[in-house]
């Protein structure tokens, strides 16, 4: 069995305690920026260290659809308070991987 790359297992466990983090600040309704600029801080932690080459196109088009959606599901959704919270979270942690992401494959792109 190969070992895994230390970056991915990092990239792996700041994504998961992102989500986790998004889900729980969107319930509890927490607006701390101390909090929020930790998903922020998550958010690049995956983007640099997730997603690796052969993943970029699939890393994405996954999150443009999930920043998309979660904007657009906060604002229909905007009277189920704890459910647009949650989508913000989402949208505070993602929107940060999907750019370092985006422009490490301009960057890519630009070298080739």
């Amino acid at each position: 069995m190969p070992a895994k790359n230390k970056g991915n297992l990092i990239g792996a466990w700041a994504f998961l305690i992102g989500v986790i983090l998004a889900v729980i600040i969107g319930l509890l309704g927490v607006t701390s920026n101390i909090i929020l600029g930790i998903l922020v801080i998550l958010g690049l932690v995956v983007g640099l260290m997730n997603v690796g080459a052969k993943d970029v196109n699939t890393f994405l088009l996954a999150a443009v659809v999930l920043v998309i959606v979660s904007y657009m599901g906060s604002e229909a959704l905007e009277v189920i308070t704890w459910v647009k919270n949650i989508l913000s979270s989402l949208l505070i942690m993602f929107v940060p991987a999907t750019v370092i992401v985006a422009l490490k494959s301009v960057f890519s792109i630009a070298r080739s």
